[in-house]
């Protein structure tokens, strides 16, 4: 992969944060993808250059994004928090009601008739948005050792679970919705993400494991239930995917999976759940999807037909198979006794490259000074910082 570069990351992040009124503070322009990644980066470089500014940036980023986005927006008749709990309630638990997308047009109403293309522009909350917010929280937790960072994350995969998941009146398997309400109080998009359920087992399997680090683990919520009903939708699940932001979370999953499977010392329980036979499905899923990237013949066009955060997702996952391959062989023993983990994670090995291609790509001034990157450029700078900084998801 290219070489971390903390500096050229640290320019992009501190270009972001003035762009949408962090630093200096100014009016937020919040959007709970983009800032997510953004939390990420600043810790990442935090560790990175040990410089407490962007620890401090990162932080103040937390803070902002629950007063706007865990509150109702300013063209809505509703106020305070979404939750419904009251200010100093709220205060203390500002997840509790989960998080706005942050899009630019209020979301639609519950008897309002749907349009697929204005739906996308529509605020309300998606699914696989908040779980990237649970992974800041966590990191954000584990930079600063305060408990608080971890309860606002389970607190938020409590109430996401409690109304994103739910069971058809025919059939007893559960499923999800891909987008709700602004309160959660109904679904706006009734079908299910293809990678909803591994994201958000894997990312609470994660937090479970925070949470037994605890001193008083018994005082954070238990995502035990939740975990179990997770790794039930996902059984039998087809992951594979020609997307490349698709395959580049199969990637992320995957070394979340195989960090709970190196670090397990046979004190927590997963229930219905199999990690060594979850990360072998992923892997391959993730193989099929590097196959049809690459026989795409996507890096091949100009700057103008291509997505530079989708094709950064897939740089950003294969900045992982380098630690995937090290937990294996660190950890044979907990990673079964025939060698197909093993095998899987060699055959990612040729594609690294590729993400070396694509954070070289959009890299150049020229290519960014295309039109897709500009229509997209908070989320393009984000993520192409992460593809800079390892740190940003730690075990890289």
């Amino acid at each position: 992969m290219m070489d971390p570069d903390p500096a050229r990351a640290a320019g992009i992040m501190e270009d972001f944060a003035r762009l949408t009124g962090l630093d200096p503070a100014g009016p937020p322009k919040r959007y709970l993808w983009t800032d997510a990644f953004a939390v990420c980066n600043c810790l990442g470089l935090s560790q990175r250059t040990k410089e407490e500014r962007f620890r401090d940036l990162g932080l103040r980023l937390v803070d902002q994004v629950h007063h706007a986005l865990g509150r109702h927006r300013p063209d809505d008749t509703r106020t305070g928090w979404i939750s419904g709990l009251g200010e100093a309630e709220g205060e203390e638990h500002p997840t509790a009601g989960g998080l706005r997308i942050g899009k630019r047009l209020p979301e639609r109403r519950r008897d309002d008739p749907a349009d697929e293309r204005v739906e996308w522009d529509r605020d309300g909350q998606y699914y696989h948005y908040l779980t990237k917010w649970m992974h800041a929280l966590g990191l954000a937790g584990r930079a600063t050792g305060d408990p608080r960072y971890l309860r606002w994350a389970m607190e938020l995969a409590k109430v996401a679970h409690a109304r994103f998941v739910y069971t058809p009146p025919r059939g007893s398997r559960k499923r999800m919705y891909w987008k709700m309400s602004t309160d959660l109080s109904y679904p706006l998009v009734a079908s299910m993400g293809q990678h909803d359920p591994l994201d958000g087992l894997v990312t609470y399997c994660d937090l479970q494991r925070m949470r037994s680090q605890e001193p008083g683990p018994e005082t954070f919520p238990d995502l035990t239930a939740e975990i179990e009903e997770m790794a039930g939708i996902c059984a039998g699940m087809d992951l594979a995917s020609d997307d490349p932001l698709g395959t580049g979370g199969l990637l992320s999953d995957a070394l979340l999976i195989a960090d709970l499977i190196a670090q397990d010392d046979g004190g927590l329980s997963w229930p219905g759940l199999d990690l060594q036979g979850l990360l072998g499905s992923v892997m391959e899923a993730a193989l099929f999807g590097l196959d049809a990237f690459s026989d795409s013949g996507c890096t091949r066009l100009p700057a103008d037909y291509r997505l530079a955060f989708r094709e950064l997702g897939l740089a950003i996952g294969l900045r992982g198979v380098g630690a995937i391959l090290r937990r294996i062989h660190e950890n044979p023993a907990r990673f079964g006794t025939d060698s197909s983990l093993l095998v899987q994670a060699e055959a990612l090995l040729p594609y690294i490259p590729l993400g070396k291609a694509v954070t070289g790509f959009w890299l150049e001034e020229r290519n960014q000074a295309s039109g897709p990157w500009g229509e997209h450029r908070e989320i393009n700078m984000v993520m192409l910082a992460t593809s800079l900084v390892p740190e940003a998801f730690p075990g890289i």
